[in-house]
């Protein structure tokens, strides 16, 4: 099971300011790169300062200019936001910045307050990200291409130049639903996935919908990332300061998720929540590490291949580099192939 850090920018105080943000993430990456991490991941987020990251592919062309070896991915880019004739360009130009260390993780969108001020009704985003992925794919495989579909009618072109890698870098789609884990891996494709705050009943029927794809699909090399919120506390008095942290992070991101979308000025507001800090503490993963290597011992028997930890959740920057070591140093070796 190989591990990786998500840079996800999160900006509760915006005195703080943005510059901070984005350098806080860049140390990060330097300690992960360091310390043996697969990778880092980027996720792709506009007008809101819950995983704030509109310019995903410029942030991975960035760390890989401060990094050596560790791959970047963009978990995830949201499709339909993007022209696929363009965007088709700037991956083949990012894969070349970053001298093939891109992974393209690409996903529909879930924010209906970010889609829809964007233009992209969010009753529609599944059906562009669909004709978006197929347009992309063939863009990035073929040369001569044109197209006449719902949201996509063009004469042919060539997207310039063509892709180092032939048909681009590997992508990976971004999906919930265990009927849709199942779907998209049956057509071969990586997948990524997480129960968010839900509850280890969820993740084990996406991790059973994958496997039962990958299964009917017989040889084939495609690969499950988990995504979770977790982190490393050093003691229990800190390990509750961090839940009650996660808490406060949920009561933004649920607002954006699966609430109203209410946001003042870019900043999302929190409201109330259901999940008690109680069950979200059973949810989540914030532990010692010697609990966390416990805890991640069934995600590796159950096959997951690489293991996202979202440690950037309103937590200090000087305890998140602490976290990032700890998880290198104590929690990792026990995964080691």
């Amino acid at each position: 099971m190989e591990f990786c850090i998500q840079l996800s920018a999160d900006y509760p105080d915006k005195s703080y300011g943005g510059d901070r943000v984005y350098q806080d993430m860049i140390e990060q990456a330097e300690l992960a790169d360091r310390l043996g991490f697969e990778s880092v991941a980027i996720t792709e987020h506009h007008l809101i300062n819950c995983l704030m990251m509109p310019a995903p592919l410029q942030f991975a062309v960035k760390i890989a200019a401060h990094t050596k070896r560790i791959k970047i991915i963009t978990a995830v880019v949201v499709l339909p936001l993007h022209d696929m004739r363009v965007f088709a360009g700037e991956i083949v130009a990012a894969d070349i910045f970053t001298e093939q260390r891109l992974l393209l993780g690409v996903g529909r969108g879930a924010y209906k307050f970010e889609m829809e001020r964007l233009g992209v009704p969010i009753a529609e985003t599944q059906e562009r990200f669909d004709e978006s992925l197929e347009v992309l794919q063939t863009l990035l495989s073929d040369e001569e291409v044109s197209w006449s579909g719902q949201h996509y009618n063009f004469e042919s072109l060539t997207i310039m130049p063509r892709p180092v890698r032939p048909g681009g870098p590997p992508m990976m789609i971004a999906v919930v639903n265990p009927t849709n884990v199942y779907s998209y891996a049956r057509k071969g494709m990586h997948i990524q996935t997480t129960p968010l705050s839900g509850n280890q009943e969820l993740l084990e029927r996406q991790v059973e919908s994958f496997n039962q794809a990958k299964s009917e699909l017989g040889e084939n090399n495609i690969t499950l990332t988990l995504s979770r919120v977790a982190f490393i506390s050093k003691d229990e008095r800190a390990r509750l300061r961090h839940i009650e942290t996660a808490q406060a992070y949920y009561s933004r991101f649920d607002n954006v998720f699966t609430g109203p979308g209410i946001v003042d000025s870019g900043m999302i507001r929190p409201l109330p929540r259901n999940q008690t800090l109680k069950e979200l503490a059973a949810n989540i993963l914030i532990c010692s590490p010697d609990e966390m290597a416990d805890k991640l011992a069934p995600y590796a028997e159950l096959g997951i291949d690489r293991m996202v930890f979202n440690i950037n959740f309103g937590v200090n920057q000087t305890e998140q580099l602490e976290c990032v070591q700890m998880l290198g140093e104590e929690v990792m070796p026990h995964f080691v192939n």
